[in-house]
C-alpha cells in the first residue's frame, strides 16, 4: 500500500488499522484479488464462459469491489484526510467509484471501464511505481523532445508536399497530396511500419532521387529523436531511484532515532520505578 506522506502521527486503532492496510500479508492479499478480479473480468467476454458461470463470475466481481471499497475505507479511517496526500489513493478512490457506477442505459460504457481496476497494481507493487513515478518525472525533458519532433514533422511534410504531392498519380495524391496525408505517410515512415516496399521504393519509381529525402528522415527521426526518449526515461528512472534510496534511508534513520528516545523514556522510568522500590525495601 501507498502511505501517505508527512501524516500525523497516528496512535490507538488507528495505528493498528494503518500497520493492518501496510502489512505484506494484507498488500499481497489485495494484489492476488486484483488478479483474480482482472481473470474474471476477461472471462466475461466469453458466451461460453458466462453461460457456464454467469453467475458465479457475477458474485465474485461483486464480492471483490465490496472488498476493495473496505480497503479504503480502512485507509481512510486511518489517515483521515491525509489520505488524500498520496496520488496513488486518490488513484484507487477514482478506480472504485466509477466501479459503483451503474451500467445501464446511459451508464453502459462504464461497465467496459470496470477492468481499470487491474491498474491498481500500478499503486500496490512498489517496483510498477517506480516505473510510473520515471515517466512522470521525464515529461518535462519529453515535451521538449516532443516539440523538436513536431518541427521537424511538420517540415518534413511541408517537403513531401511540395515534392511528391504535385505527381497526379494517385497513390502520390494518397500519400503526399496534403501536409496532413503527408504528416501521417512520414509518421509510418518514422514507424519503419512497411516503409520500404510499401511507400518509399513505390517513390522511388516516379522519383529517383527520393531516397536523399526519406533516408536523413529515417535517421534523424528513428534512430536520433525517438532514442531521446528511451534516454530520458531511464535517467528519470535512475534519478527516481535515487530519491527513493535517500528517502528510505532517511525514513530509517528517523524511525531509529525515535525508537532509541522511547528506549531512552523506557528506561529512565525503570530506573524510577527500581529506585522507589529500594526506597520501600529500606523502610521495611
Amino acid at each position: 500500500m501507498v502511505k501517505p506522506d508527512s501524516i500525523t502521527p497516528l496512535s490507538g486503532p488507528r495505528r493498528d488499522i494503518a500497520d493492518l492496510v501496510e502489512s505484506q500479508r494484507f498488500v499481497w492479499s489485495i494484489t492476488a484479488l486484483i488478479l483474480i478480479n482482472a481473470v474474471t473480468l476477461g472471462l466475461e467476454t466469453s458466451p461460453a464462459a458466462v453461460d457456464a458461470y454467469g453467475e458465479i463470475l457475477f458474485w465474485a466481481d461483486k464480492i471483490i469491489l465490496v472488498i476493495f471499497t473496505i480497503e479504503l475505507s480502512l485507509k481512510f479511517y486511518a489517515y483521515r484526510m491525509d489520505f488524500f496526500r498520496s496520488g496513488w489513493n486518490v488513484f484507487d478512490l477514482a478506480i472504485v467509484t466509477v466501479a459503483w457506477m451503474p451500467t445501464s442505459g446511459a451508464w453502459a460504457i462504464l461497465r467496459a471501464l470496470r477492468i481499470l481496476r487491474i491498474l491498481r497494481l500500478l499503486s500496490v507493487v512498489p517496483q510498477m511505481r517506480r516505473v510510473i513515478g520515471a515517466i512522470a518525472h521525464s515529461i518535462p525533458g519529453m515535451t521538449s523532445v516532443i516539440g523538436v519532433l513536431c518541427l521537424i514533422f511538420y517540415v518534413a511534410s511541408v517537403l513531401a508536399t511540395k515534392l511528391f504531392g504535385t505527381h497526379p498519380d494517385p497513390q502520390m495524391q494518397e500519400w503526399f497530396g496534403t501536409i496532413g496525408a503527408s504528416g501521417y505517410t512520414l509518421f509510418q515512415i518514422m514507424t519503419l511500419e512497411s516503409w520500404s516496399m510499401g511507400i518509399v521504393r513505390p517513390t522511388m519509381k516516379l522519383y529517383p532521387w527520393a531516397w536523399v529525402f526519406f533516408v536523413p528522415f529515417i535517421i534523424i527521426t528513428s534512430f536520433a529523436v525517438l532514442n531521446l526518449f528511451i534516454g530520458i526515461i531511464v535517467d528519470a528512472m535512475q534519478t527516481s531511484q535515487k530519491e527513493q534510496h535517500e528517502k528510505e534511508s532517511a525514513g530509517i534513520k528517523s524511525f531509529t532515532h525515535e525508537e532509541i528516545e522511547a528506549l531512552h523514556k523506557r528506561f529512565d522510568l525503570l530506573q524510577e520505578e527500581l529506585k522507589s522500590l529500594r526506597a520501600g525495601e529500606a523502610k521495611s
